[in-house]
């Protein structure tokens, strides 16, 4: 633990970590999903705010939304089955991760401003500070790690 005395930090040796705030949420596919999912995670944002005086002013928070739609949506078009939205964070980062049923990894395509459609992976990919997609025993994983107090990528 640190005190703050009259402007000076005394470090008082009792330093014990913390968990993060972790919440996860189950979706079937059906319609409303995606809403419920972004629903889920704006109170998610609230929490860390509170909780760890995270500071996620109204532009980052619509950046993990965003986040979180394009993941989820992603999982719902897909995947044969149901997904599972898990949010974990700190006061310095929060990692979105949806798992969904289809072991096929995702594909990010090339910048094309005349393709429509299939740029959800390249919205995530200029947010996020990393992504990550790997397989997992009942399909897949995708993450996407949002550092708190960062400009996003250009």
């Amino acid at each position: 633990m640190i005190e703050h005395l009259d402007g000076a930090v005394i470090p008082t040796g009792f330093d014990v970590p913390v968990d993060p705030l972790r919440r996860a949420a189950h979706y079937t596919g059906e319609p409303g999903c995606i809403a419920e999912a972004r629903s889920f995670a704006a109170h998610f944002v609230d929490t860390l705010r509170t909780e760890w005086c995270a500071m996620i002013d109204d532009r980052l928070g619509g950046d993990l939304l965003l986040v979180v739609s394009e993941l989820i949506t992603n999982a719902d078009r897909h995947s044969n089955g149901p997904y599972i939205l898990e949010l974990e964070g700190t006061d310095d980062s929060v990692t979105v991760s949806v798992y969904d049923s289809s072991a096929a990894l995702p594909l990010r395509f090339p910048r094309d401003p005349r393709r429509v459609g299939r740029h959800g992976l390249e919205i995530v990919h200029a947010l996020a500070a990393s992504v990550t997609a790997e397989r997992v025993p009942v399909g897949k994983r995708v993450s996407a790690v949002m550092r708190l107090g960062e400009p996003p990528k250009k």
